[in-house]
């Protein structure tokens, strides 16, 4: 498993050691000796999978603290395009963000820490989308920032058109009014 820093510190793509044949392939989707040697000890609390087919764009989603979450995630099947963005106040990369392509092919997973907001944009017919995280669900807490605010800048490379957005992402404040949190609110 080889475990990498992306341009944003503590959010890491992790890449499998794929082993396959004629008859399929295996592969350790998390292994906690090395999680905790790269990135850290996680307490994982919770796994969440959602279907969504072509042009479903969930996102940009995160939990104020006391429920902020890291999460773990990764595409069993089909491909999206998935987004972190830091909205730490006070971080020095406050509002910047990665993308990278996640796919049954590539087998890669993102792990995006506290503090950050998360999306992602179906890119193949369907997708089906698994992720663990380390805090449970409060709707109280939950929120959400418009995917495409201009103040973060994320080129999902698709027609506003042809973005399929629930009410939530629909209903989502711009960045700028955003709540966010600094580093010392993360781990209450």
């Amino acid at each position: 498993m080889k475990i990498e820093e992306t341009n944003l510190p503590g959010v890491f793509i992790i890449e499998p050691k794929v082993i396959g044949d004629e008859r399929g392939y295996f592969f350790e989707s998390y292994r906690d000796d090395l999680f905790q040697e790269k990135i850290g000890k996680i307490n994982w609390v919770q796994d969440n999978e959602s279907l969504s087919t072509k042009g479903v764009l969930r996102g940009l989603h995160y939990q104020l603290p006391p429920f902020a979450q890291t999460k773990l995630v990764r595409i069993i099947k089909g491909s999206v395009l998935d987004v972190a963005v830091d909205i730490r106040k006070g971080s020095p990369h406050f509002g910047k963000h990665t993308i990278i392509e996640l796919s049954e092919t590539n087998k890669r997973q993102l792990f995006i820490p506290r503090g950050f907001a998360h999306g992602f944009l179906v890119l193949s017919d369907s997708a089906i989308f698994a992720y663990k995280v380390d805090n449970y669900y409060s709707k109280e807490c939950d929120r959400a920032i418009l995917w495409n605010d201009s103040d973060i800048g994320v080129n999902w490379g698709v027609n506003p058109g042809e973005v399929q957005l629930s009410e939530k992402d629909i209903n989502a404040k711009a960045f700028s009014e955003a709540e966010v949190f600094s580093f010392q609110d993360l781990y209450v």
